[in-house]
């Protein structure tokens, strides 16, 4: 290859660099500005984000800040989260103009409902977590405290407290679209899936076991969601699996060489 042809094959690879950039760039300065329109709100936020416990502490009980800095930078920390979780819209569309171009018919077909729903299920398992696990937690962990012990929380250990909760529902939800993709990727088919069923319900037990406070409650309120979302994929993932397939549920030669025709 001499260095013509080596220079006009690198040109794509570069345009496709050139391209990530602007929009990695676009990305962050519509993040930065969503930072600070919020920063302007900061306390109010971190107030809303705290009123599930302190609806649960005892009467003349506040919340602390353990750490001299920690009254000013933890509200920033929250409202720097939250422009990244109002700016997913617009990072998902960043991502999804830069790889569409490369992808056929049918993926794009398949990769931008499913980029919308996952969007949709992680802010609604945010919601789940806010609106109904969050007070049965604290209830039960300031009911849990032995007589004579002051219920007073660090302002930095409740907020990485309960974005450790959000990002645990959040990604818990996502149990649907993790099972439509690997029947679509043909790891696996529907019927394998459903024979998997007590081992699924078992390991989301486990799960919410290992990602919620130690009680049964919160534990079985990320479980009993995330079968009933596999449930829900399982159900969807039937539509993405061809009718004309083989006796093992995969579609055989024929039809992989006509969708693959389809896609050009």
């Amino acid at each position: 290859m001499n260095r013509n042809s080596f220079d006009e094959a690198s040109q794509p690879f570069i345009s496709h660099l050139i391209e990530l950039r602007d929009r990695l760039l676009k990305v962050v300065v519509f993040v930065i500005v969503v930072f600070l329109g919020l920063s302007v709100y900061a306390n109010q936020i971190y107030s809303f984000l705290a009123g599930p416990l302190m609806k649960h502490m005892p009467k003349n009980s506040t919340m602390i800040a353990i750490d001299v800095a920690s009254p000013f930078f933890t509200p920033f920390k929250l409202s720097l989260v939250v422009a990244i979780f109002i700016s997913i819209p617009v990072i998902l569309y960043h991502f999804w103009a830069f790889v569409a171009p490369g992808l056929y018919k049918r993926e794009r077909r398949m990769i931008l409902p499913l980029l919308i729903a996952s969007t949709l299920l992680f802010f609604l398992g945010v919601a789940f977590a806010y609106f109904v696990v969050f007070p049965l937690i604290f209830s039960f962990l300031t009911a849990a405290a032995p007589e004579g012990v002051a219920v007073m929380t660090d302002i930095t250990k409740y907020l990485d407290f309960v974005l450790t909760l959000f990002f645990a529902f959040g990604f818990c939800f996502e149990v649907p679209i993790f099972t439509i993709v690997l029947v679509w990727t043909g790891l696996v088919t529907p019927a394998a899936l459903a024979e998997k069923r007590p081992y699924v319900i078992v390991g989301a037990f486990i799960i919410g076991m290992l990602l919620t406070p130690p009680d049964a409650i919160s534990q079985t309120l990320l479980a009993v969601p995330m079968w009933m979302l596999f449930e829900l994929g399982l159900l969807c993932s039937r539509l993405f699996v061809h009718k004309e397939s083989n006796d093992y549920g995969y579609p055989d030669e024929a039809v992989l060489d006509r969708i693959e025709q389809e896609d050009k």
